[in-house]
């Protein structure tokens, strides 16, 4: 059981959001690189949700192929999906514990599909949903994904909790203004003759 009380729900919610459509083919996003909607229902217990609304927070999740050593960094929302060729990462909500918790958590709860064959068998390609489940970013050991080509896990959930300030943005005062010279008046001032460059040339004094 989960200690922390912003995740003691976390459970429940787990077993919700695992039920929906067998039906993987469905699931897969026909372009690669492209975050789609899967018309998810968002589930969140009342009460509970706390801070950002479920389907407005973003977790960033980070994806790695084993065979080439490529990773990149995916960013989702609750109810979407993304395909990278073989393979299509499903969010199905992230949470983290509130700035006043004493031990800070942030997860997700991910789904993995692969394109291939079932193991053991030369049947054709087809998705297989390989991992549902959350997880961690400060324990990533409490639950992992065990595939041999696809490794997946969360770098943070990006939401708010009542009381935390939005970030002041950069205030374009400080930068120097830009004066048009046909506006500026000439000063009334006298003005002193212009200092002499270079020094007159003495001729050598005759002896």
């Amino acid at each position: 059981m989960i200690r922390s009380r912003g995740f003691i729900w976390l459970p429940l919610l787990a077993t919700i959001a695992a039920c929906g459509s067998s039906d993987n083919d469905a699931l897969a996003p026909a372009k690669s690189g492209e975050a789609i909607s899967t018309n998810d229902k968002i589930v969140a217990m009342s009460g509970t949700n706390i801070g950002t609304p479920m389907a407005e927070r973003i977790a960033v999740l980070g994806l790695l192929n084993k065979r080439n050593g490529q990773t990149r960094d995916v960013e989702l929302k609750p109810g979407e999906a993304i395909r990278f060729d073989k393979v299509v990462i499903r969010l199905r909500a992230c949470e983290k514990t509130a700035p006043w918790e004493n031990q800070p958590e942030e997860g997700a709860f991910v789904q993995l599909l692969v394109k291939e064959r079932p193991p053991g068998t030369s049947e054709a390609e087809r998705w297989r949903n390989v991992f549902s489940g959350w997880l961690f970013k400060e324990n990533p050991a409490a639950n992992v994904v065990e595939h041999p080509i696809y490794d997946v896990w969360v770098k943070a959930c990006k939401m708010r909790f009542p009381g935390e300030e939005a970030p002041l943005e950069k205030k374009s005062s400080e930068e120097a203004p830009v004066v048009d010279p046909a506006l500026i008046a000439p000063s009334s001032a006298p003005q002193s003759p212009p200092v002499q460059e270079a020094a007159e040339e003495v001729s050598p004094s005759e002896d």
